[in-house]
């Protein structure tokens, strides 16, 4: 069956013009909110869905210019018998070159044979579909695909289940804008009842190979509804017509009573199993409705980690499980901008798929700081809670995510953060100054926009702690990592750091008679940072001490340090720029 080869937007809602060739397969696409992620998945459900009218408004226009035409166009691949039929279709098929992503209406020898749909809608709000090729308007000939080939094209929209709202149900929002009521419930009831009285066992024998694959396929989910499904006539339907016959559990239930998350999960699964007929699926919001395991198990369904997928999937997440589950080759960033919009493929690079695995949420986020390690986290973190209880607003609802390089060489930082500016993330590093990146790598970042924020004097974040704070929370900081690492160990590696000439008690000695000395402030911070042993060493330990110490010492901490923090923290709190 047909698969989307390359979709073309044009003045349609917040999207000027967007050009993007999806992949075969699973096409998970993320970004801030308000990027045009939904308004994506609507322009191919709107361009390829069979519907002979559509609902629009003057605001679904690029920025309400209703002189400019919405243009959607949805190339096609993979064509069927049917549609690559030259008596019907034969003046439109084109050739597409899946390397460029051109298309040209004489196809190349070793071009794929295509069709092109377009949708037009003008002012007067008609909505007009139609095949692309120029050659056949040269010669005045126009035509859309046949209403049976429309049908069989149209994808699948797993929905939120909106369109309650749009019939007089029970707690709908129509029963609400006025008091009129339509009293033919009781007559409908009663002759529903009759009618499934009548209907008995028939419908078992009519539709006995349909009940097994629902049986199947809700089994093969862990969905519970028995194995000795029915098909009955619902008693509250509005119509004796196809649809009057709904799905019911073993116990005369309706399924319609299962939860969202259960529902859109089952006609996945069944969308899978009517794969030779339709192909494609649209799911805006994956995650809704749907615990964690459930989302894998949705995503293992839809063919995420098979070779050859059985269906092209459009879906939209803001799931960081979601992001963990998938490859980079199946993930796409939206980036919206004045003039065009792209999609950015995010790419199976190691730095790329690790920086997925570890730190999914990253690439749900508006602005990305790339911290050399654990402990930059863990200090950002901490200082973050703190200044949030103080009134001011958290990073993250700010759009900022933090992501932990992993230590490493002094250029890893740049790599990572570099594969973010990539896709259009506003990208910032914060890295220790112990070990200097080559001059070139940091510099072509900074050229390329992004932030960096270096501790002083080739100091690592441990030598800047002990080095700017004051002697009280410097010494609340050793109590808090003699409660972490025992006093013993901590007293071993002073000594160490010292080379015997300084120990825990002669430091804390000090600190009561004269202050601690400048020297002790370095042995501290050299201490502290013991190789595989750190005081501190791990996010958690950072981000405690930061929001319980750091954080309420800054403000009287040495106003180097406190500068490089509070740049930090105001550029974070520009992620919208």
């Amino acid at each position: 069956m047909p698969r989307v080869r390359k979709v073309e937007i044009k003045h349609f809602r917040g999207i000027r013009e967007l050009t993007w060739c999806p992949a075969g397969g699973i096409n998970c696409l993320v970004g801030p909110g308000d990027s045009g992620k939904s308004s994506i998945l609507d322009a191919i459900d709107l361009c390829l869905g069979a519907r002979r009218n559509i609902q629009l408004t003057d605001v679904d226009f690029h920025r309400l210019d209703v002189e400019t035409p919405i243009s959607i166009s949805v190339t096609l691949g993979e064509l069927d018998d049917e549609l690559k039929n030259l008596e019907a279709y034969g003046m439109f098929v084109r050739g597409f070159d899946a390397l460029s992503g051109k298309i040209e209406d004489e196809p190349e020898k070793d071009d794929e044979t295509v069709l092109t749909v377009r949708l037009i809608v003008a002012s007067d709000l008609e909505p007009s579909w139609s095949l692309v090729s120029e050659r056949a308007e040269a010669q005045g000939l126009a035509r859309n695909l046949s209403w049976g080939d429309r049908v069989r094209l149209a994808p699948t929209r797993i929905g939120v289940m909106a369109d309650y709202h749009l019939g007089w149900r029970r707690g709908s929002v129509l029963n609400r804008v006025s008091e009129e009521r339509a009293d033919a419930s009781a007559a409908l009831a009663r002759a529903a009842r009759d009618a499934r009285a009548a209907f008995g066992d028939e419908a078992q024998g009519q539709l006995g190979e349909t009940l097994g694959i629902v049986a199947t396929t809700a089994k093969e989910l862990g969905i519970p509804i028995g194995e000795n499904i029915k098909a009955m006539l619902d008693a509250h339907s509005v119509s004796f017509s196809g649809g009057t016959i709904s799905l019911h559990d073993e116990d005369g239930i309706p399924l319609r009573g299962l939860g969202t998350g259960s529902t859109r999960l089952l006609i996945a699964g069944l969308q899978r199993k009517a794969a030779a007929q339709s192909t494609i699926i649209l799911i805006d919001e994956l995650e809704h409705g749907l615990e964690p395991h459930r989302i894998i198990r949705l995503l293992s369904s839809l063919g995420a980690k098979e070779k050859n997928p059985p269906l092209q999937v459009f879906v939209t997440t803001h799931s960081p499980v979601a992001l963990r589950e998938l490859a980079g080759s199946q993930l796409f960033v939206t980036r919206p901008a004045a003039e065009k919009h792209d999609v950015l493929i995010v790419g199976t690079s190691d730095d790329i798929q690790s920086a997925i695995r570890l730190y999914p949420d990253a690439f749900l986020a508006s602005s990305v700081i790339v911290c050399e390690g654990a402990s930059e986290v863990g200090l950002l973190r901490g200082l973050d809670q703190y200044r949030t209880a103080k009134g001011l607003d958290a990073i993250t609802a700010q759009g900022t995510a933090l992501a932990d390089c992993g230590g490493g060489d002094a250029d890893r930082p740049f790599k990572r953060a570099s594969a973010f500016r990539a896709l259009g993330y506003r990208t910032a590093v914060v890295r220790d100054d112990d070990k200097k990146p080559t001059a070139g790598v940091e510099a072509a970042f900074i050229a390329d926009g992004g932030k960096v924020v270096a501790w002083r004097d080739g100091r690592t974040l441990e030598d800047e702690l002990f080095l700017s704070l004051t002697d009280d929370t410097i010494g609340k900081l050793i109590d808090r990592a003699v409660e972490l690492q025992g006093e013993e160990l901590v007293n071993e590696h002073i000594k160490s750091a010292s080379k015997n000439a300084k120990s825990l008690n002669a430091i804390r000695t000090e600190a009561l008679i004269d202050g601690i000395a400048p020297d002790s402030r370095q042995i501290l911070g050299k201490a502290s940072r013991t190789k595989k042993a750190g005081w501190f060493k791990s996010v958690t330990w950072m981000e405690d001490a930061s929001r319980d110490l750091v954080g309420p010492d800054l403000a009287n901490a040495d106003a180097g340090f406190k500068a490089l923090v509070d740049d930090i923290f105001a550029w974070a709190g520009n992620a919208g720029e």
